[in-house]
């Protein structure tokens, strides 16, 4: 009985790819619980010889200081009547008499091995593959339950779910199927590796294995944005000058990237030259589309692009997917329109620029075309420049330059408390109408968002005590009038 004790621990620790000796343990945990049946309350010390398989259980009595459980614990006089050298801590061994294991206590027994086990083979699990996240991973399909596909890794199982399959993809057991390993995370019912074939990650790591120049550091991969099982967008970019990046992912012949298609079941991929400029950059990304002019807005994140009609459709994709995946790869909300409906928009803005420059800056409309011309567009260009840009037009001198720049922001001002009150519901009361306000004071309060009397009404002294131009006897009297005209006192 020993020895086939050490048999079946042996064996169980191959099966479950475990350590012996935790198999080993996991008997004795076993044990340990079951003689509870027997010895009750006792501190039950279970022991399975390495070597021989004998099990030894003893009863273990611990020397403390206070007594809480007699069966378990000895004072300090008990322990040294059993042995002189006896301290606080001491642990006393008496051999208890083995025991029977009837049927409940054998099926405890399996079941405290068993929960050791699936806990070694999760902990097992989690270290072997947690650090392996992000790499590629094969595998043999071992099961496929409503659509979803679970894989033998070998030494564990991993999951790939439904929209993790590259569309009309299918597998059946025993397929050997090659994937990227996404994620493992760790749960109470045991390990989860999660592995994928429609992560952008999926297409690096197969370039990565095609082309020698990135496993050498001689081309990076930049960015990636992917429409699995349809077409992809990888932009590159050649850490050395004479290395050309998209000519080293192709191949010759294109060989390299084909190997990546096949992999892929034929999906399209776009290799671009990754470069700093945005809109160059954007450019190479719609291609094969012809693009005729690139309009870059920072504030808004966003690049216009305008092409002809015949271009139109090439630059926008089958249902939006070209610009789609420029815009991903980019980084850059990306929106296309024709060269007629570019133009239309530009006119549209000139006028709009143009009937803005005239009211808020009071000058001609032949000097609100020039600043246009001059490439000023709207009064946030004029009031946030430097007054220099403003001084280059010919024609114009520093102190005309600063007079348009006040004018440009007083206009500003004047617009943002203009609609803050009208969304305040204040009847069109601003903060320049309350008595004692001066405009300097209203732009210092607008640029830390104090745009409407309720905003002001609702600060305290303190808040705005550090404007410059503002005493705190000036502050207190301005907040008490913004709150009477705020119907505080009504």
């Amino acid at each position: 009985m020993n020895v086939e004790m050490l048999q079946v621990a042996d064996a169980v620790a191959r099966e479950k790819s475990v350590e012996r000796e935790l198999v080993l343990e996991a008997m004795e945990q076993a044990i340990k619980t079951s003689a509870r049946r027997t010895y009750g309350n006792r501190m039950i010390e279970a022991i399975i010889d390495r070597e021989t398989g004998v099990i030894s259980l003893n009863h273990v009595r611990t020397v403390v200081e206070e007594v809480e459980e007699e069966e378990n614990d000895l004072t300090l006089e008990q322990g040294k009547e059993l042995d002189a050298d006896a301290e606080i801590g001491t642990e006393f061994r008496e051999s208890l008499p083995p025991i029977e294991l009837d049927r409940i206590a054998a099926q405890t027994a399996k079941q405290v091995i068993n929960q050791r086990i699936r806990e070694a083979e999760r902990d097992r699990v989690v270290a072997e593959y947690e650090p392996r996240v992000g790499e590629m991973i094969t595998g043999i399909v071992k099961r496929v339950e409503r659509g979803n596909v679970y894989v033998d890794l070998g030494h564990g199982e991993a999951v790939m779910y439904r929209e993790d399959l590259l569309p009309r993809e299918s597998y059946r057991q025993g397929d050997r199927v090659r994937a990227y390993l996404r994620e493992v995370r760790n749960q109470p019912k045991g390990p989860l590796v999660f592995v994928s074939r429609s992560d952008a990650g999926m297409v690096q790591k197969l370039f990565e294995q095609e082309v020698p120049e990135i496993q050498d550091g001689l081309i990076a991969i930049q960015a990636i944005a992917r429409d699995p099982g349809s077409r992809s967008k990888i932009a590159v970019i050649s850490t050395d000058p004479s290395v050309d990046p998209v000519g080293a992912c192709v191949g010759m012949r294109g060989a390299r990237v084909q190997a990546v298609v096949n992999e892929l079941h034929g999906e399209k991929i776009d290799i671009i030259e990754w470069t700093e400029d945005p809109a160059a950059f954007v450019v190479n990304a719609l291609a094969p589309a012809e693009i005729e002019r690139v309009m870059v807005d920072e504030e808004r994140n966003t690049i216009e692009v305008a092409c002809v009609e015949d271009n139109l459709a090439i630059a926008i994709g089958r249902r939006g997917q070209n610009v789609r995946l420029a815009s991903e790869l980019s980084g850059w909300n990306v929106e296309i329109m024709s060269t007629g409906e570019e133009q239309e928009k530009r006119t549209v803005e000139v006028a709009t620029a143009k009937a803005d420059f005239v009211a808020g800056l009071d000058v001609d409309e032949d000097f609100a075309s020039l600043l246009i011309t001059e490439g000023f567009v709207a009064l946030d260009d004029l009031a946030y420049c430097a007054v220099e840009d403003i001084a280059a037009i010919e024609g114009l001198d520093a102190d005309l330059a600063l007079e348009i720049q006040k004018r440009a922001r007083n206009a500003l001002l004047d617009k943002a408390m203009q609609a803050g009150a009208s969304e305040e519901g204040e009847s069109g009361v601003t903060l320049l109408d309350l008595e004692g306000m001066t405009r300097e004071v209203a732009e210092q309060l607008a640029a830390r968002e104090m745009i409407t009397v309720e905003a002001l009404a609702d600060v305290a002294a303190d808040d705005i005590a550090d404007i410059e131009g503002l005493s705190r006897e000036q502050a207190e009297a301005l907040i008490l009038v913004a709150r009477e005209a705020s119907g505080w006192f009504e």
